[in-house]
């Protein structure tokens, strides 16, 4: 971000159910870190992996009535699932950014979003559990479902189809979920159609196997990965979006690349931060998972990081400013 971009941004919004307090947003704490002027909206939103869609939409509203400010929306968690669960393999985390403008320089969002909600208990993590609860197969029929409904609803809506987009990308709790609900709603669609929406879809999950779950930025790492990994994209291409938040709240919207997107890519720069992971063995692995952060006492921690956690004094948290930018 830019200084003028800075000045600019009046909402700072987090998704997450991950958050490290039951009263104060992260957002608050980043919207101090980012230098952001103080004249601003900064707030979290929960809904599982839903969050930071819904802080989307909320940005897009907003820029449209104000088209000469801006919105930062971050979706950012942890996916923990416990030591030989059944989530395990799927654990991931990281967060994403998206600046909202009214000339976008990426992707043009569309007025044409279609929401579900329904009160389901597919995954859930009540207070004082330090891991979600999960019925899995639950999960995944829900997922797949809610996915059939906004998708023929959004097509009984705009008239759209599979034919009218470029490309799909999903929210993506394991790499196989989003391929699930596409192929069972392809039965109609010729073997070249799936073929080429299916080659699309595999772009699309590239930095999520390396990754894991994102949680509520798992859809737009599925998004970042498609733009970055595919070569048959260009600008004017519509782009399917399918959100999704267990208990549950499913979301699917359209955005338009715009012309010169491929400049705002960082493909080298992704593929650097993930190359130089520090691989663990199975001991140490576990030996960090176990580690947690005792909030009574009073710590201080070595400053590694652009954005660091320095002390806890009180119950509180100290984050460093950034020492260079990046």
């Amino acid at each position: 971000m830019t200084e003028a971009d800075k000045q600019a941004i009046d909402l700072v919004i987090v998704g997450t159910e991950s958050s490290i307090d039951e009263s104060k947003a992260a957002a608050v704490v980043l919207h101090r870190l980012l230098g952001i002027q103080p004249f601003a909206r900064s707030f979290e939103i929960k809904e599982a992996c839903y969050g930071a869609t819904a802080g989307l939409q909320m940005a897009q509203n907003y820029v449209a009535l104000h088209p000469a400010r801006k919105a930062l929306v971050i979706a950012t968690d942890i996916a923990k699932y416990g030591l030989n669960s059944g989530g395990e393999p799927t654990q991931g985390a990281g967060a994403v950014a998206m600046l909202i403008a009214s000339q976008p320089r990426l992707l043009a969002l569309k007025d044409d979003q279609v929401s579900l909600t329904q009160d389901i208990y597919d995954f859930w993590r009540p207070i004082n559990h330090s891991y979600p609860l999960v019925d899995g197969p639950l999960s995944n029929e829900t997922y797949i479902d809610s996915f059939s409904q906004v998708w023929t609803e959004h097509k009984r809506r705009t008239g759209l189809d599979f034919s009218d987009y470029a490309a799909f990308a999903f929210h993506i709790p394991y790499t196989k979920m989003g391929k699930k609900a596409l192929l069972a709603n392809l039965t109609e669609v010729t073997e070249a159609e799936q073929t080429r929406l299916l080659a699309r879809y595999d772009e699309s999950i590239v930095y999520s196997r390396r990754i894991g779950n994102l949680y509520t930025g798992s859809l737009y790492l599925g998004l970042i990965s498609l733009l970055e990994n595919s070569q048959e994209l260009k600008a004017g291409d519509q782009i399917g979006l399918f959100s999704y938040g267990s208990g549950a709240v499913a979301e699917f919207f359209t955005g338009e690349l715009v012309a010169g997107y491929e400049q705002q890519l960082n493909k080298e720069q992704h593929l650097h931060l993930l190359n130089t992971r520090q691989q663990l063995t199975i001991a140490e692995y576990e030996k960090m998972f176990a580690e947690s952060l005792e909030i009574n006492q009073e710590q201080q921690f070595q400053d590694s990081l652009p954005y660091s956690l320095t002390t806890v004094t009180n119950t509180v948290r100290n984050y460093a400013l950034p020492k260079t930018s990046i």
